[in-house]
């Protein structure tokens, strides 16, 4: 089992930078999958951002602009979000894979015009 517990959410105007944290408890170690995804309102849930040990992998509408790092121990990850905008608005998962696929309980990022 694995639990995960995110921070960091808030209210940012649009361009303007946020950082995500994710805190990673049970079963997981620096081999193991971790990422982030979202959710806006009306749409599915979306991997944005994905790091293991040897790789990190973004999607098309967050490349350049979001950054994920994950601790040396490979329990904490995250998301630097800078450029953001009106459309980045939405609930943020931390996300982890090992034998099966977790999420946290949810962030709320909200980008105002």
């Amino acid at each position: 089992q694995v639990q995960l517990m995110e921070s960091g959410g808030g209210l940012v105007q649009a361009g303007g930078s946020l950082t995500l944290s994710c805190v990673a408890s049970g079963r997981i170690s620096n081999g193991n999958v971790m990422g982030w995804g979202r959710q806006a309102p009306g749409k599915e849930r979306e991997l944005v951002a994905l790091i293991t040990s040897g790789s990190i992998t973004y999607a098309d509408s967050v490349k350049g602009r979001f950054t994920i790092s994950r601790d040396s121990a490979g329990i904490k990850v995250y998301l630097q979000m800078n450029s953001l905008k009106l459309e980045d608005t939405a609930v943020y998962y931390c996300y982890a894979q090992t034998y099966e696929r977790y999420w946290g309980q949810g962030t709320q990022v909200t980008v105002s015009s």
